[in-house]
Protein backbone atom coordinates (compact mmCIF):
# COMPACT_ATOMS: atom_id res chain seq x y z
CA UNK A 1 0.00 0.00 0.00
CA UNK A 2 2.97 2.36 0.35
CA UNK A 3 3.36 2.46 -3.42
CA UNK A 4 -0.32 3.42 -3.60
CA UNK A 5 0.22 6.23 -1.06
CA UNK A 6 3.20 7.50 -3.05
CA UNK A 7 1.10 7.64 -6.23
CA UNK A 8 -1.67 9.45 -4.34
CA UNK A 9 0.80 12.04 -3.05
CA UNK A 10 2.11 12.57 -6.57
CA UNK A 11 -1.43 13.13 -7.82
CA UNK A 12 -2.11 15.54 -4.94
CA UNK A 13 1.07 17.49 -5.71
CA UNK A 14 -0.08 17.77 -9.34
CA UNK A 15 -3.50 19.00 -8.22
CA UNK A 16 -1.87 21.59 -5.95
CA UNK A 17 0.20 22.78 -8.90
CA UNK A 18 -2.85 22.93 -11.18
CA UNK A 19 -4.74 24.94 -8.55
CA UNK A 20 -1.82 27.28 -7.88
CA UNK A 21 -1.38 26.22 -4.25
CA UNK A 22 2.33 26.56 -3.39
CA UNK A 23 2.20 24.75 -0.04
CA UNK A 24 -0.20 22.52 1.89
CA UNK A 25 0.11 21.46 5.51
CA UNK A 26 -2.00 18.38 6.16
CA UNK A 27 -2.93 17.62 9.78
CA UNK A 28 -5.91 15.28 9.53
CA UNK A 29 -4.94 11.74 10.53
CA UNK A 30 -6.92 10.06 7.75
CA UNK A 31 -5.51 12.42 5.11
CA UNK A 32 -1.98 11.75 6.35
CA UNK A 33 -2.65 8.01 6.23
CA UNK A 34 -4.04 8.37 2.69
CA UNK A 35 -0.98 10.27 1.43
CA UNK A 36 1.91 9.08 3.61
CA UNK A 37 0.74 5.54 4.30
CA UNK A 38 0.95 5.42 8.09
CA UNK A 39 -1.56 5.44 10.92
CA UNK A 40 -1.56 4.68 14.60
CA UNK A 41 0.58 7.37 16.22
CA UNK A 42 -0.55 9.45 19.21
CA UNK A 43 -2.35 12.29 17.52
CA UNK A 44 -3.23 15.86 18.19
CA UNK A 45 -5.94 14.84 20.65
CA UNK A 46 -3.01 14.12 22.96
CA UNK A 47 -1.43 17.50 22.14
CA UNK A 48 1.05 15.79 19.81
CA UNK A 49 0.48 16.94 16.22
CA UNK A 50 1.84 15.11 13.25
CA UNK A 51 1.86 17.10 10.02
CA UNK A 52 2.58 16.47 6.38
CA UNK A 53 4.04 19.36 4.40
CA UNK A 54 3.33 19.00 0.68
CA UNK A 55 4.59 21.26 -2.10
CA UNK A 56 4.01 20.78 -5.81
CA UNK A 57 7.72 21.19 -6.55
CA UNK A 58 9.43 19.40 -3.65
CA UNK A 59 9.38 16.10 -1.80
CA UNK A 60 6.94 15.93 1.12
CA UNK A 61 8.03 16.25 4.74
CA UNK A 62 6.54 14.47 7.75
CA UNK A 63 6.78 16.27 11.10
CA UNK A 64 6.06 14.01 14.06
CA UNK A 65 6.88 13.69 17.78
CA UNK A 66 10.33 12.29 18.52
CA UNK A 67 8.87 9.33 20.43
CA UNK A 68 6.88 8.26 17.32
CA UNK A 69 9.47 9.18 14.69
CA UNK A 70 11.14 5.78 14.43
CA UNK A 71 7.79 4.04 14.01
CA UNK A 72 6.64 6.63 11.47
CA UNK A 73 9.89 6.32 9.52
CA UNK A 74 9.43 2.56 9.24
CA UNK A 75 5.78 2.86 8.18
CA UNK A 76 5.90 5.61 5.53
CA UNK A 77 7.37 5.84 2.05
CA UNK A 78 8.46 9.44 2.76
CA UNK A 79 12.19 9.58 3.60
CA UNK A 80 12.14 13.08 5.15
CA UNK A 81 10.70 12.51 8.64
CA UNK A 82 11.51 15.35 11.02
CA UNK A 83 11.04 14.68 14.73
CA UNK A 84 10.04 17.36 17.21
CA UNK A 85 10.47 17.60 20.97
CA UNK A 86 8.16 18.89 23.68
CA UNK A 87 10.23 22.00 24.46
CA UNK A 88 13.19 23.99 23.27
CA UNK A 89 14.47 24.73 19.79
CA UNK A 90 13.00 21.52 18.35
CA UNK A 91 9.40 22.19 19.44
CA UNK A 92 6.91 21.24 16.73
CA UNK A 93 6.24 24.89 15.89
CA UNK A 94 9.95 25.52 15.19
CA UNK A 95 10.28 22.36 13.10
CA UNK A 96 7.16 23.28 11.11
CA UNK A 97 8.36 26.86 10.59
CA UNK A 98 11.67 25.55 9.29
CA UNK A 99 9.93 23.10 6.95
CA UNK A 100 7.74 25.91 5.61
CA UNK A 101 10.68 28.28 5.40
CA UNK A 102 10.65 32.00 5.97
CA UNK A 103 11.04 32.59 2.27
CA UNK A 104 7.87 30.53 1.91
CA UNK A 105 5.54 30.54 -1.03
CA UNK A 106 4.19 33.80 -2.25
CA UNK A 107 0.73 33.74 -3.73
CA UNK A 108 -1.56 36.44 -5.02
CA UNK A 109 -2.10 38.00 -1.59
CA UNK A 110 1.36 37.39 -0.17
CA UNK A 111 2.00 34.09 1.56
CA UNK A 112 -0.51 31.44 0.69
CA UNK A 113 -0.80 28.29 2.76
CA UNK A 114 -3.11 25.40 2.02
CA UNK A 115 -4.80 23.77 5.01
CA UNK A 116 -7.74 21.45 5.50
CA UNK A 117 -9.61 24.39 6.97
CA UNK A 118 -12.31 22.55 8.91
CA UNK A 119 -9.93 19.86 10.13
CA UNK A 120 -7.01 21.94 11.39
CA UNK A 121 -6.35 21.39 15.11
CA UNK A 122 -6.75 24.53 17.21
CA UNK A 123 -3.11 24.57 18.34
CA UNK A 124 -1.89 24.35 14.75
CA UNK A 125 -4.40 26.96 13.57
CA UNK A 126 -3.20 29.29 16.33
CA UNK A 127 0.39 28.77 15.14
CA UNK A 128 -0.51 29.92 11.63
CA UNK A 129 -2.53 32.88 12.90
CA UNK A 130 0.37 34.03 15.08
CA UNK A 131 3.35 33.18 12.87
CA UNK A 132 1.83 34.05 9.47
CA UNK A 133 -0.91 36.62 10.24
CA UNK A 134 -0.91 38.00 6.69
CA UNK A 135 -1.00 34.61 5.00
CA UNK A 136 -3.88 33.78 2.73
CA UNK A 137 -5.24 30.47 3.99
CA UNK A 138 -6.49 28.28 1.17
CA UNK A 139 -8.78 25.36 1.98
CA UNK A 140 -7.32 22.31 0.23
CA UNK A 141 -10.06 19.98 1.51
CA UNK A 142 -12.01 20.18 -1.77
CA UNK A 143 -8.85 19.39 -3.75
CA UNK A 144 -7.98 16.35 -1.65
CA UNK A 145 -11.64 15.35 -1.27
CA UNK A 146 -12.16 15.23 -5.03
CA UNK A 147 -9.11 12.99 -5.33
CA UNK A 148 -10.21 10.68 -2.52
CA UNK A 149 -13.66 10.26 -4.05
CA UNK A 150 -12.27 8.17 -6.93
CA UNK A 151 -11.09 4.80 -5.65
CA UNK A 152 -8.21 2.84 -7.12
CA UNK A 153 -8.48 -0.91 -7.71
CA UNK A 154 -6.34 -1.48 -4.60
CA UNK A 155 -8.69 0.64 -2.46
CA UNK A 156 -11.73 -1.19 -3.84
CA UNK A 157 -10.10 -4.53 -2.99
CA UNK A 158 -9.50 -3.39 0.60
CA UNK A 159 -13.11 -2.19 0.90
CA UNK A 160 -14.39 -5.53 -0.44
CA UNK A 161 -12.24 -7.42 2.04
CA UNK A 162 -13.46 -5.21 4.91
CA UNK A 163 -17.04 -5.85 3.80
CA UNK A 164 -16.47 -9.60 3.74
CA UNK A 165 -14.99 -9.49 7.24
CA UNK A 166 -17.89 -7.39 8.53
CA UNK A 167 -20.44 -9.74 6.92
CA UNK A 168 -18.71 -12.77 8.46
CA UNK A 169 -18.76 -11.11 11.88
CA UNK A 170 -22.49 -10.44 11.60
Amino acid sequence: MLDEAKVRTGAFRKRLQDEGVPLAVITDESSIAYLAGFWGYLGVEFGRPTMLVVRPDADPVVITPLMESEMVSSMTWIPDVRPWEDAGPNHWSAVLAKAIGDAAPLGRAGREIGLEARLIPAIVGAFFAERYPDAAIRDVSPILGAQRMIKSPAEIAVMRQAGEIAAAMM
